[in-house]
C-alpha cells in the first residue's frame, strides 16, 4: 500500500521565509502526550534564531531517539523556549482539550518574558493543530502579530518542529525518570500510550496515580466486559 501523502496548507518553511525576510521571529508551539493514558501533557513554545538550520529540525515523530537527543542540545543552546507540564489529575479535571489550551497560551506568556527583545518583533505565532485565541492585551502590546494554527505544523514550520523536538525529549525523560516508581507498566518503553504493553500492564495491575482516568476508564470497562465474557463462556462449555 502506497504512503498516503500529507496535504499541507502552506508550503514548507514559508512562514519562517517571510518573517526572517523582514528580521522578525517565530514563536512556535507544539505539544506531545495527547493521547497517553498516564502521564502529563508537556507544552514547548520555541523561538528560533533568523536564518537557523539543521539538518534535523523536523517533525518529532519521524526522528529516532538519537536523532531527537541530538537536535535538541542544538536547539537549547541556541532557541529560547518554554515549557508546561499538566499532571494528568489537571487534565481529569479540565478535560484534554481545554487543558492543552490553556496550557498552550501560558507558554507563550512565559517566553515573553524570557525574549531579550520587544515582543512586538514577533511576526507569527503558529500552533500545530490546536486554535487557540490570545487574551486581547497581546494584541495590544503587539498589534501586528498572527496567529496561525495549522494540521501537520511540525512539516510546514521548522519553529512548530522545534518546539515538538522540545517538547518530546523532555517528556521521554521525565517519563524514564517516574519508570522506577511504577515499575509493573514499563513507562520507559511506551512512555505512557495506549500501548498493546501498556494495556496488558493495566489488564495485570490495575492503574496508578499518574494515570488519566478519564482515558483508562473505556478500557477498565472493556476489561470487565471480556472478563465476564470469558466466565459465560467457560460456564456454557461445562454443561
Amino acid at each position: 500500500m502506497p504512503t498516503k501523502i500529507k496535504k499541507l496548507a502552506y508550503p514548507k518553511n514559508s512562514f519562517e521565509k517571510k518573517a526572517w525576510k523582514e528580521n522578525l521571529f517565530i514563536c512556535g508551539i507544539d505539544e506531545v502526550g495527547r493521547g497517553c493514558l498516564a502521564g502529563p501533557l508537556l507544552v514547548s513554545s520555541a523561538i528560533l534564531p533568523i536564518n537557523a538550520k539543521h539538518k534535523l529540525l523536523k517533525d518529532s515523530k519521524v526522528l529516532n531517539e538519537r536523532e531527537r537527543e541530538q537536535v535538541y542540545s542544538w536547539l537549547i543552546k541556541r532557541c529560547f523556549y518554554s515549557t508546561v507540564i499538566v499532571s494528568n489529575q489537571q487534565i481529569d479535571k479540565l478535560n484534554i482539550y481545554q487543558a492543552t489550551i490553556i496550557a498552550m497560551q501560558k507558554v507563550f506568556a512565559q517566553i515573553l518574558h524570557i525574549i531579550p527583545f520587544n515582543s512586538n518583533q514577533i511576526k507569527y505565532l503558529l500552533i500545530d493543530s490546536i486554535p487557540v485565541k490570545l487574551d486581547s492585551i497581546y494584541k495590544t502590546e503587539n498589534p501586528n502579530l498572527e496567529v496561525f494554527s495549522m494540521n501537520y505544523g511540525e512539516s510546514i514550520s521548522p519553529s512548530i518542529a522545534a518546539a515538538s523536538i522540545i517538547a518530546k525529549v523532555t517528556r521521554d525523560r521525565l517519563m524514564q525518570k517516574i519508570n522506577p516508581i511504577f515499575p509493573a507498566f514499563n513507562l520507559a518503553k511506551h512512555k505512557g500510550y495506549g500501548t498493546a504493553l501498556h494495556k496488558e500492564a493495566i489488564k495485570n495491575h490495575g492503574t496508578s496515580i499518574i494515570h488519566r482516568k478519564t482515558f483508562v476508564t473505556k478500557i477498565q470497562n472493556d476489561l470487565i466486559e471480556g472478563n465476564k465474557k470469558e466466565n459465560n463462556d467457560r460456564q456454557q462449555n461445562l454443561f
